[in-house]
């Protein structure tokens, strides 16, 4: 283990659990993530190696067959991981929000149906909040669910579903105006739906179109898709805890959850990039020594070992608060921000000082460049992170005038 990003207070489990991870990812992710990243390829073989290891069911209890650890761990399992490639903790971070969100608002025969199949990887989550036409504007949703006899008729358009082909159950926030009178305010009458169906492209359930993969600047391998419903009919028992109207409640707690993972894979872009810094400036000469000897990058150095080390802390104290049953919006806000601004930072700085290699597709940081962005705009763009904090901080420290 290395100086920096180290967590005090983990019990012999999460120790191991982590170690276990570490090495994982040291030996069959970082020496295949370049190649299949530059092929736009799916890591099969690394997602079949994650379900051996059990982190598909890490967070689901023990009850349904899952290791029942908590968010903090789960959070530096995820760190590891996006240390080796920042795909990979893209396809198991929406496969946790919705097991997440299943188990905390789930009605107990949906918590029996996809929890069990959840743990062992053979049912993979996506979920969908956003549209063509909102970003990060919640409450503008303009997909419908409306009640038909015993089911509801979904209809409208969703985009960015990281693991879209690829998994088999996604949690899908709909408008829902049922029970709800004209004049309800927007996020009390949303509707999270649970939509089963089978991985691929084209039409995979009628009434359901997943289109191809959109083809991005970075975070490559891992598929990012939109979802069309046209007539899509869904049973009303599948409807996320049974009844209507609580989306918008469980959404955001689920998100929660993923903003603690992009700090987390933050911390991992940036810890890796750092490394990649580190040993580069020790390898290569000029002026007659390492560049790691001329104080210009030793001060790069510092400020990016900080950096690694403070977003760590945020992180860390983050999940802590959410694991604890305390309300962590705040807290997941502010390490989400810090984490993703400083992962963009400490990317730069290493790809400064490799110099003209930086820009070579055959050096690791060339990748990461270009996956660092996401991050800024992943679960919330980094000023949506602001605003919510803005918000929470008039709240805790009102004026008492």
């Amino acid at each position: 283990m290395t100086r920096l990003a180290q967590t005090a207070g983990l019990n012999d489990v999460q120790q191991e659990i982590l170690s276990t991870v570490r090495d994982f990812v040291d030996k069959e992710i970082i020496p295949v993530a370049t190649r299949l990243e530059h092929r736009d390829e799916y890591p099969t073989e690394i997602v079949e190696g994650l379900k051996e290891l059990g982190l598909f069911g890490l967070m689901i209890p023990e009850e349904y067959g899952g290791l029942g650890e908590s968010l903090l761990t789960y959070a530096l399992c995820v760190e590891e991981i996006a240390r080796g490639w920042m795909s990979v903790s893209g396809i198991i971070n929406t496969h946790f929000i919705v097991a997440y969100m299943l188990k905390q608002h789930g009605t107990q025969e949906q918590k029996d149906t996809f929890l069990p199949r959840m743990a062992l990887g053979e049912v993979r989550g996506a979920f969908s909040m956003s549209e063509p036409a909102l970003g990060s504007d919640v409450a503008a949703i303009t997909s419908k669910g409306v009640k038909d006899g015993d089911e509801y008729v979904l209809n409208g358009q969703k985009m960015w579903l990281t693991n879209g082909g690829t998994s088999s159950l996604v949690a899908v926030l709909c408008r829902s105006d049922e029970g709800h009178p004209e004049g309800t305010a927007p996020h009390k009458s949303m509707t999270t739906f649970l939509v089963e169906k089978e991985p691929g492209f084209g039409e995979v359930r009628p009434g359901l179109t997943i289109p191809g993969k959109i083809d991005k600047m970075g975070y490559k391998g891992v598929d990012t898709t939109e979802l069309i419903m046209d007539g899509l009919r869904i049973p009303a028992n599948r409807v996320l805890g049974g009844t209507t109207g609580r989306g918008f409640y469980q959404m955001m707690d689920g998100v929660e959850v993923g903003r603690v993972n992009v700090a987390a894979r933050g911390c991992g872009v940036a810890q890796r990039a750092f490394e990649l810094g580190v040993a580069y400036a020790q390898q290569r000469h000029t002026f007659g020594k390492p560049i790691a000897q001329h104080q210009a990058i030793q001060f790069k150095l510092a400020e990016m070992a900080t950096k690694v080390e403070a977003a760590h802390a945020m992180m860390v104290n983050a999940a802590r608060k959410k694991d604890s049953g305390e309300r962590n919006d705040l807290e997941a806000g502010m390490a989400k921000y810090l984490a993703s601004e400083y992962c963009k930072e400490v990317v730069e700085d290493a790809f400064r000082i490799h110099g003209g290699y930086g820009f070579s597709k055959e050096y690791e940081i060339e990748r990461l460049y270009r996956e660092a962005p996401m991050l800024l705009i992943g679960e919330g763009t980094a000023e949506i992170q602001k605003m919510i904090i803005g918000r929470r901080l008039l709240e805790e420290y009102r004026f008492q005038g």
